[in-house]
């Protein structure tokens, strides 16, 4: 397969480049998703890529237009050099909180301040997996279509509602759905799986080295805790406290 573009200095693979950057994914409203398996699963989910550009040894079936590139200018063109064959353009999911459509007793991540793209990713994927509504960012630090975001997500990103607000929008949107604020606390007397988390939910996590902040402690309805050995560490990792907060959610839902 002839290559549509052989040079590192095209100005389609610069345009690549400076889309690494929030900023101009921001301004053109798109992002970027990396390698066969990703790129699948977007178009599983129903996304339409913009563009695609595949390498020239690559097999992989694109739809809508494709661009063939040399190998290794698609690798330069790579946010970890290395493309596993295609680069897909995508328009910017909707990050609106109006655009969630919950279930009658819907259950939501709430997770703030998170602003490491892998964290939210796993979460992400985690959240998938315990079939939740909805994620929702808290915090003006979040870059939900960040590179790392979409590869530690899995492909969850496409699937899973996500939303990206303030305490400000979001308090009086929980209160006008009747729903219960469940804040996970290494301050907090009773063990996660000895509080309700069944009914409309928001289970709400922040940040190991900063904990929740005041605003979000002050509107909750209860605290819980993860219990853990003490002296041998200082907190869990934000991910894997939301995946123990939402599979105890999905059991007592489920038994």
């Amino acid at each position: 397969m002839p290559a549509d573009i052989t040079s590192p200095s095209n100005e389609r693979i610069k345009r690549v480049v400076r889309l690494r950057d929030r900023g101009y994914r921001d301004a053109e409203g798109v992002f970027l998703v990396e390698g066969e398996r990703l790129y699948l699963r977007a178009l599983e989910s129903g996304l339409i890529p913009e563009v695609s550009f595949i390498s020239t040894e690559s097999g992989i079936e694109t739809t809508g237009p494709t661009v063939t590139v040399d190998p290794a200018v698609l690798d330069k063109a790579s946010y970890r050099r290395r493309s596993q064959g295609v680069i897909g353009v995508f328009t910017q999911l909707d990050t609106r909180l109006a655009a969630l459509d919950l279930s009658m007793e819907p259950i939501i991540l709430v997770a703030e301040n998170i602003e490491k793209p892998g964290n939210l990713g796993a979460m992400l994927r985690t959240a998938g997996a315990a079939g939740v509504d909805a994620l929702v960012a808290v915090g003006g630090g979040v870059d939900a279509h960040n590179p790392n975001v979409v590869r530690a997500s899995t492909g969850a990103l496409f699937t899973v509602p996500l939303a990206v607000t303030n305490w400000g929008d979001l308090e009086p949107w929980l209160e006008k759905r009747s729903m219960r604020v469940i804040c996970a606390s290494p301050t907090a007397t009773d063990a996660v799986w000895d509080t309700r988390l069944t009914g409309a939910v928001a289970l709400v996590v922040g940040a190991e080295d900063e904990g929740l902040s005041p605003r979000a402690l002050a509107i909750a309805d209860a605290c819980v805790l993860i219990p853990q050995e003490t002296g041998k560490v200082d907190s869990l990792n934000v991910s894997v406290a939301a995946a123990v907060l939402l599979f105890e959610a999905r059991r007592q839902r489920t038994s």
